[in-house]
């Protein structure tokens, strides 16, 4: 028995036997380019950034590993529990014989995967701050030219151009075509946001806004408006952007980032556009309020022109003039008497006032007989006590005056002899 294997033919080494395994994993056609569903199990990050984890299903469990260029690509972190579409290709660890799925991208399958995934990524943007209202961009109220990011083929260009032209047909919708479903959809539209952006000051080309969404579909369908990389381009826009994704009840990444976020594509034309119908309505519902009061301004002021124009100061201004003459003489017949009685008071006054002054005159007393004495600087003698022999005194009289000299004073027997 042993003898028959002593050529050793057919016998491989070990490492020799993984190789092999190896090469045809590696060749095979079918398994360079495989999608895979399952849950993820055992996930674990190394600090090299590499993800290992297992798939599993009810019956099996399948290796894998995502290394750290492609897993910088997702836009949520894998955890264990989550059901996801894996795409790779099959390979062999040699080392320890086991063959495994290098994955390179990853797709939440399931609503629970998909809700999860969508929270990581709401939470993390929200904690950079890209949904704040403080950096949201206010819209122009009238656009001259609208860029559409979006499918040509969709219905959602369509129902922006519908509603467009019942609104405002002046308004220019520029399409910039992309995907928005699979693989490519994320950087295509990210391209459009870019385009527009470096197209902004272009006289012909430049837009005032942008709109970017799609249509209804599927929570997978709608999954590229959840991408990072589009929640970036959204927020880095100098352009004010409106998320405009699929229906009322569906929210995106998109929607949370945009400067405005629209239920539907046809929503989004409405925010944007004003109804040039409406904005008439409301022009002249300005015009009818700023020109009422004003009519009804003039119609009293011609009520007042009417009754003044058959006043008597129109139609006969002689008649006051007449009226005013009259009022004027007799105000002048009264001043006159009024001065007379006043000028006949003001004499009695006088006469009774000048009577007192004479009588009170020092000049009256001396016209009695009575003297005035003075002495040399010119005091009013009142006493013989006050003047001495010798003292020069100036005696007056009613019409005139004599000069003196004291020889002797002599005073009433209640006084000394001097």
């Amino acid at each position: 028995m042993y003898g028959a294997n002593s050529n050793r033919e057919n016998v491989f080494s070990v490492s020799q036997v993984n190789e092999y395994i190896k090469m045809l994993l590696e060749g095979n056609p079918t398994l360079k380019n495989i999608w895979v569903t399952g849950e993820i199990s055992g996930a674990k990050l190394y600090a090299s950034g590499h993800l290992y984890f297992s798939v599993k299903d009810e019956n099996s469990v399948l290796s894998a590993v995502m290394f750290r260029s492609s897993l910088m690509n997702l836009d949520f972190r894998p955890e264990d529990g989550m059901r996801m579409l894996i795409h790779g290709r099959l390979s062999a660890y040699t080392p320890r014989g086991q063959y495994q799925l290098i994955a390179d991208r990853m797709i939440p399958d399931g609503a629970g995967a998909l809700a999860l995934a969508f929270e990581q990524l709401k939470n993390k943007l929200a904690a950079e701050g890209l949904f704040d209202p403080a950096r949201k961009k206010p819209l122009p109220p009238h656009p001259r030219r609208i860029g559409v990011v979006t499918s040509p083929s969709g219905a959602a260009i369509h129902d922006i151009i519908r509603v467009a032209g019942g609104r405002d047909p002046s308004v220019e919708i520029v399409l910039y075509p992309s995907l928005v479903q699979g693989d490519r959809a994320a950087a295509s539209l990210v391209s459009g946001m870019r385009y527009f952006n470096q197209m902004k000051d272009h006289p012909e080309l430049g837009v005032d806004l942008i709109i970017v969404g799609r249509g209804g579909g599927s929570a997978e369908d709608l999954w590229v408006f959840n991408h990072e990389a589009l929640a970036r381009a959204i927020a880095a826009s100098e352009l004010p952007v409106v998320s405009a994704v699929g229906h009322e009840v569906d929210f995106s990444i998109s929607d949370f980032v945009a400067d405005l976020r629209a239920a539907t594509p046809s929503a989004a034309a409405e925010l944007t556009i004003p109804d040039r119908a409406e904005e008439k309505r409301h022009i002249d519902n300005l015009y009818a309020r700023l020109t009422k009061p004003i009519e009804e301004g003039l119609r009293r002021r011609r009520a007042t022109l009417d009754l003044l124009s058959g006043a008597g100061v129109l139609t006969a201004p002689e008649a006051m003039y007449t009226h005013r003459k009259e009022a004027i003489k007799a105000l002048g017949d009264r001043m006159d008497q009024s001065l007379l009685h006043l000028r006949a008071r003001d004499r009695q006054t006088l006469t009774r006032l000048t009577a007192q002054l004479e009588a009170l005159s020092p000049l009256a007393v001396l016209s009695r007989g009575y003297t005035l004495t003075q002495n040399e600087q010119g005091s009013v003698v009142t006493s013989a006590n006050a003047l001495s022999a010798g003292d020069a005194l100036t005696i007056r009289f009613a019409d005139g005056a004599a000069h003196a000299t004291v020889k002797k004073v002599t005073l009433f027997e209640s006084e000394n002899n001097i």
